[in-house]
């Protein structure tokens, strides 16, 4: 694709010098962050684009307030073209309180959502996922805003990529993939990374493919400012290419063996300033580097002063203080599935917010695998949406679309599959309110289901809440009736904070008690399911009744067990559970997880440290054997933790 070019822009000198003097602002920029780094006043790592500032510049050039970038980990000059002011820059890699983030992010994450500075990022191809979320979002609300997504040729060979652009792709979304080829992935040639080029690749996604020499900024600012245009006046997605070449090692301090000097001598006498600065007056060209000088110094100057941020702060910004909600009724409404309460949940909530929209797998035209969803995308069109199968882009698409203000509601098939998308929750969502500062909050429910005893085997059985819970930042949440399943769903989607909600799908046909529409429970927050005196028996999700089952029998034999149901894994409601062993000095947890290093670990812990002195008789745990899932239903029952073993475990303790 040939982009129709912007001839205006060459015969506007006040155009041509501000584009000189954005790039010369990268250049001093990064020239400065060099010689901090070697005099170890920038304590991480440090990725320098000298060399790229064509490309950055040229491309924001088109770009407004409605429009987003995602970056890489080479992105101080993306944010910089973007508007985002060096003195706080600076601080950020020094790790100062005054940093763009209050040095929480550094180098490599640095980002200002509310510039539309979707975040520079540590992982490779990380950021394009979360472009395809941003331009969901800018879809959605039809105000005309763009994503343009920078990623280098390295990243082409990342799974990411393809689930991005494919994505896109399907959906039509407004983004353009900018590839700053500079022919490196890291230390590798791109010769030696990849055999077919970015515009066969285009015509296999069935987007267009436009090159540009990313050395001229002219010749960058007006392709892509022709592609915004055809963008906001609704073209589909552009996989541009921008040829251009670092200066500077992968990293300051790499010890560049991998590439010739006559190379790097080669592409200098391509500097895309010289190169501009030649079209141009001398003299204002002078002033300009003048007056770049003298903001670079004022800018270290004030970083340098800036203080650290204090230790108390530490656990600032992980998430979102959440308001406090009442524990509402029991409900006494006529019989309903909970199937039905999340049919019901997701409906009044896209109804009631034209922020929600809901995406996953056949989740739009099939109703997702239960038809749990199903009537929705009919009744809110374009707002229940079919994705590929592509975990990671549709977690992306989530995290994107809610730093992007929106509420999102995405889908994992099965719980299993968050290994396949993890990053997206763990390094994505779980880490960016944190890592920009509180600069950002992410209203993000990642709904999956799991739940063994039907012969599903290793791979769609797992019940993995506790990797979950051990990344701080995410919010898991494991219902148990069907009124909680609706009030927890709602309080979900509602939260500032991204949930992962996790069903059990041997409940989805379980009866309970419809509760009034606006039913809401709130997280965090465990419920006591039967009250008792001799023991405390915790679980969660489908074993809950399993316990009230046991507690029901063993009441007949003398022992009086008190049931929690946690309802939420993290955070962990330690204040109910402390309460209840205070009372009955005795503990028991039972989970369909496997027994090690699980939930049961973590309260043991808790009864250890704060609850010893009311600790009567050792803490006992009852979960999966520590074997993969069997597949065959006798090993599959030895497997699961049965009502029987629950039961021997609560007379255990009444005995101790």
């Amino acid at each position: 694709m040939t982009a129709t070019v912007a001839t205006e822009l060459s015969a506007d000198p006040t155009a041509l010098f501000e584009l000189y003097r954005r790039m010369r602002l990268i250049r001093q920029f990064e020239d400065r962050a060099s010689r901090l780094y070697r005099t170890n006043e920038i304590p991480g790592f440090l990725h320098l684009s000298i060399g790229q500032e064509a490309s950055a510049v040229g491309a924001c050039w088109p770009l407004d307030d409605r429009d987003v970038v995602t970056s890489t980990h080479r992105g101080h000059g993306h944010c910089i073209a973007k508007g985002l002011d060096v003195t706080g820059m600076f601080a950020e890699l020094m790790g100062r309180r005054t940093g763009t983030c209050q040095g929480r992010g550094g180098s490599m994450h640095i980002a200002d959502p509310r510039k539309g500075i979707f975040g520079a990022n540590g992982i490779v191809a990380a950021g394009l996922p979360i472009a395809t979320g941003a331009a969901t979002a800018a879809q959605l609300r039809g105000r005309g805003g763009v994503v343009l997504a920078f990623f280098g040729d390295g990243a082409v060979a990342q799974g990411m990529f393809h689930e991005a652009v494919n994505l896109a792709a399907v959906w039509q979304l407004p983004v353009i993939f900018c590839c700053e080829n500079n022919h490196y992935a890291e230390f590798s040639a791109a010769a030696d990374q990849h055999r077919a080029t970015l515009a066969d690749r285009a015509r296999g996604y069935g987007v267009e493919y436009a090159h540009v020499d990313g050395n001229d900024v002219v010749a960058v600012a007006d392709t892509v400012t022709a592609l915004v245009a055809d963008l906001r006046a609704g073209a589909g997605p552009v996989l541009l290419e921008a040829e251009t070449y670092r200066w500077h090692g992968h990293y300051e301090g790499d010890p560049e063996r991998y590439r010739e000097p006559e190379e790097l001598a080669a592409w200098k006498e391509r500097d895309p300033l010289p190169r501009l600065a030649a079209r141009l007056d001398p003299g204002r060209i002078a002033e300009i580097d003048h007056e770049i000088d003298i903001l670079i110094e004022k800018a270290v100057a004030e970083a340098k002063a800036a203080e650290e941020p204090a230790p108390e702060t530490l656990h600032h910004y992980v998430g979102v203080p959440r308001e406090p909600v009442a524990e509402p009724p029991e409900p006494t409404g006529e019989i309903f599935r909970t199937m039905d309460a999340v049919h019901e949940a997701l409906d009044y909530e896209l109804g009631s917010d034209e922020g929600v929209f809901v995406a996953g797998i056949d989740v739009g035209a099939g109703g997702n695998v239960f038809g749990l969803t199903r009537g929705l995308a009919e009744k809110y069109p374009g707002r229940v949406r079919d994705t590929p199968i592509s975990e990671s882009a549709v977690v992306g698409v989530g995290v994107g679309a809610a730093m992007a203000g929106m509420r999102p509601v995405v889908e994992l098939m099965y719980m299993d599959f968050i290994g396949v998308c993890l990053d997206q929750l763990m390094n994505q969502a779980a880490k960016l309110r944190f890592m920009t500062g509180g600069a950002v909050t992410l209203p993000l429910v990642v709904r999956t289901q799991f739940g063994a005893g039907k012969s599903s085997g290793s791979q769609h059985s797992q019940s993995l809440e506790a990797l979950l819970a051990h990344i701080p930042g995410l919010t898991v949440v494991m219902p148990s009736t069907p009124a909680d399943t609706y009030g927890l769903l709602r309080a979900a989607i509602r939260d500032p904070n991204p949930v992962v909600f996790v069903e059990n799908r041997l409940l989805y046909g379980r009866k309970g008690p419809r509760p009034e529409p606006g039913h809401l429970i709130p997280l965090g927050k465990a419920a006591i399911r039967r009250e008792g005196t001799d023991v405390t028996l915790v679980s969660y999700s489908k074993l809950v009744h399993d316990c009230v089952t046991v507690a029901e029998q063993l009441a007949g034999e003398g022992i009086s067990v008190e049931v929690i149901d946690l309802r939420t894994i993290a955070p962990l409601d330690a204040e109910t559970v402390l309460r209840s062993l205070a009372k009955t000095g005795r503990l028991v947890i039972a989970h369909q997880a496997v027994e090690q290093f699980g939930v049961g670990a973590e309260l043991a812990a808790l009864a250890a440290d704060e609850g010893f002195w009311t600790l009567d008789a050792p803490v006992i745990r009852v979960g999966a054997a520590a074997t993969p899932a069997p597949y065959a239903p006798s090993l599959e029952r030895e497997w699961l933790p049965s009502p029987d073993r629950i039961a021997a475990a609560v007379r255990r303790s009444a005995a101790a």
